[in-house]
């Protein structure tokens, strides 16, 4: 188990991105949550098996259909456990 900070940059607001992480993070069993912050970007914590964060990871420089990501920046840590579900945060 891992957890997984991740800021996204680009124009990933307004596009459906935290929809469509929580689907992610649904499919992968993975927990923690996605919001967006107020310079634009969007913020991902989660915690998983490693090879579940490194798939949400790949998708996160991707995102939906109409996103443009510009960068991804990663921070690994040990998990703390306080997550019951993956889901958006405001």
């Amino acid at each position: 188990m891992k957890r997984l900070h991740l800021i996204i940059k680009g124009k990933v607001q307004g596009v459906f991105y935290r929809h469509n992480t929580v689907k992610q993070g649904h499919k992968l069993g993975i927990k923690g949550f996605v919001r967006n912050l107020p310079n634009g970007d969007v913020e991902v914590i989660a915690e998983g098996p490693e090879d579940k964060l490194k798939q949400l990871c790949e998708w996160c420089k991707k995102g939906p259909d109409n996103a443009e990501v510009d960068e991804v920046q990663e921070k690994w840590q040990e998990p703390y456990n306080d997550y019951v579900s993956f889901e958006t945060r405001h």
